[in-house]
């Protein structure tokens, strides 16, 4: 008999889910320095949610995570939980986008993992930031969002523009909206990202975009859902003509052959 899986293995990810999310990942990175922050698998999988097509797993694990089907797991255990983890995020993040939400500040709305680095190295000591000092810093929710046009880049014929030019213009403007948090944010930050006292981290504009993303990311959802996966073109090979021998190989003229079945 299956075991029912206990609430602490269902339902929304809480922080320690996520904390064990980065663990794997670190873990990983320690064979493939290659492999992503949780920040940027985040990206991706939203944008596997909005994508036209249900992408099977083993066709976006080894784009996401490299290797073989993406296998530069330590075990089957580690691949069976972290599988687990990201499906239980998929159907998070699947229901808050599926959902109708009136504001961003609603609690169904969609909320992605993101950090404020940024924010958290203004917030040590002044010793150890100047340590950080020089340090590259990715932008709020830089990395996020260059997950989700990962995505997009790498299933390019499935975030084709579709021939109804309303249409097109709405997936234009969404993936602009995205693409232009993949910049960095060069405005004087006045604002914190994720709390209220924490130091100035954020441009309002920055924040503003953010905003616009989020919706951008709803759109997407709605303008793929409406539309539908996309159709192949069945494409007939063209007739023998009569005295021309037939294709099955028999020798004998496709009229004496096929054709007369036909």
């Amino acid at each position: 008999m299956t075991q029912a899986p206990s609430p602490a293995d269902a339902g929304a990810l809480r922080a320690e889910d996520f904390d064990e999310l980065d663990a794997i990942l670190d873990e990983l990175r320690q064979r493939d320095d290659e492999t992503p922050q949780w920040e940027f698998c985040e990206g991706f999988l939203a944008a596997l949610v909005c994508c036209r097509r249900s992408l099977p797993q083993d066709e976006w694990l080894p784009v996401l995570l490299g290797g073989e089907e993406g296998e530069t797991f330590a075990d089957a255990a580690q691949r069976q939980r972290f599988m687990a983890l990201w499906q239980r995020r998929w159907d998070e993040v699947r229901a808050a986008l599926d959902a109708p939400a009136e504001s961003l500040d609603d609690e169904q709305a969609y909320a992605p993992e993101v950090m404020d680095v940024r924010g958290a190295i203004a917030g040590l000591p002044e010793a150890e930031r100047a340590e950080l000092e020089g340090e590259l810093l990715p932008a709020f929710a830089q990395v996020w969002a260059l997950g989700f046009m990962f995505a997009v880049e790498n299933w390019p014929e499935e975030w084709a523009p579709p021939r109804d030019r309303e249409a097109a213009k709405w997936l234009d403007a969404s993936l602009e909206a995205i693409v232009a948090m993949t910049e960095d944010d060069e405005e004087e930050p006045t604002l914190s990202a994720l709390s209220e006292d924490g130091p100035p981290s954020v441009s309002e504009a920055r924040l503003n975009a953010y905003a616009e993303a989020l919706w951008a990311v709803y759109d997407l959802r709605e303008l793929w859902r409406g539309i539908g996966p996309r159709v192949e073109t069945v494409r007939k090979a063209p007739e023998p003509g009569r005295n021309d021998p037939c294709p099955c190989g028999s020798g004998k003229k496709y009229k004496k052959c096929h054709g007369a079945v036909a």
